[in-house]
């Protein structure tokens, strides 16, 4: 299998996070590419850099308005009298409706959901060539490629279309579906992270014609906490076309691998010609923030189920986070999948 990377995908190295009130150094360090880098290549993974496909992929599913505002934003912040090292909103519009500010603080509010989702100096930079490394990963599906790993860093399943959050800017999975159906192919998408995927959901929500499942930790006290939800299901032509899996906390193996079991019938019945896995590791027992309780034997597991579903797959990494397991996780999964 190949793998994909650029090397400007450091450059986004976040310092601020609030969890529960207190300021903590970010859990989406550069580091996890250094682990993932080894987990991927013990898995016997080639790697490749992207191809630049421009912002086309992109803009197909983010507004022109919001790519100027990631483009633009750090160099406007640095005019502001006293600001922080990093773009962080204080304030939020009541709702999307809402009238669409001026200010650099006002748009930062408007376009970023959470304070998890600092941009610094290379995160746009950074943001877009995670992207450009799902698109290839797409690419290579397209012309006839098995499956292939994009190692995108930073994630991207809770970035909606005009919305960055949870360490996320560009929806790097959602891009490299959306590249696949328009090579003709019928995409769906499964996201195996221990959040809910609310930005995936978000773009696709009101589509029939890329599938969306996520099976994740259960969002009623756990982030996002707003989607992810089993009633919610697709608005209009995408009714049907979205389907949440929430699982209680510290759900172990078995448990899972059953859940996941209808998921895939679900993408089966879709009749899928490709699938794209929003790959978190973050499910692991010992992953800092402790959702589930997949072991790394379990992880093999998981790779293997989706082999048996017989058709291309896209890896797209998004998160899991530092412990000395994570690299071992990916390599499970890969192996794993390799293995079926």
């Amino acid at each position: 299998m190949r793998a994909i990377f650029d090397a400007r995908q450091w450059q986004h190295d976040p310092k601020h996070f609030m969890a529960n009130g207190v300021i903590k150094p970010s859990p989406e360090q550069p580091e996890r590419i250094t682990r993932l880098t080894h987990g991927a290549t013990a898995a016997g993974c080639d790697f490749v850099a992207p191809k630049d496909a421009g912002l086309g992929p992109i803009a197909a599913l983010h507004s022109p308005e919001y790519v100027t505002f990631l483009r633009n934003i750090y160099a406007r912040w640095q005019h502001i009298d006293g600001a922080g090292a990093e773009v962080i909103p204080n304030i939020h519009p009541a709702s999307r409706r809402d009238n669409y500010p001026k200010s650099a603080v006002g748009q930062a509010g408007y376009h970023q959901v959470d304070t998890a989702c600092p941009i610094g100096a290379g995160t746009w930079e950074a943001a877009y060539w995670s992207a450009q490394t799902a698109v290839t990963g797409a690419d290579m599906l397209a012309a006839g490629e098995r499956a292939a790993y994009a190692l995108c860093r930073p994630p991207g399943h809770h970035a909606f279309g005009d919305l960055a959050g949870g360490f996320c800017f560009l929806n790097n999975a959602g891009i490299a579906a959306e590249r696949l159906r328009t090579r003709g192919l019928r995409a769906a998408i499964l996201d195996v992270d221990v959040h809910h995927g609310n930005g995936t959901q978000g773009i696709f929500y009101d589509r029939d014609d890329v599938l969306t499942v996520s099976i994740h930790a259960d969002p009623a006290r756990f982030y996002p906490f707003f989607w992810g939800h089993a009633d919610e299901r697709g608005v209009g032509r995408g009714t049907g076309y979205n389907l949440n899996l929430p699982l209680a906390r510290g759900t172990g193996d078995d448990a899972y691998l059953k859940t996941l079991d209808i998921a895939l019938e679900r993408v089966a019945n879709f009749g899928a010609d490709v699938v794209v896995v929003a790959l978190g590791l973050d499910a692991y027992e010992g992953d800092p923030f402790q959702g589930l309780a997949i072991t790394t034997p379990g992880f093999g597991r998981i790779g293997a189920a989706i082999a048996g579903l017989g058709l291309p797959t896209l890896f797209v990494q998004e998160g899991g986070y530092l412990c000395k397991e994570l690299g071992q996780n990916l390599t499970s999964v890969l192996t794993g999948f390799e293995g079926a």
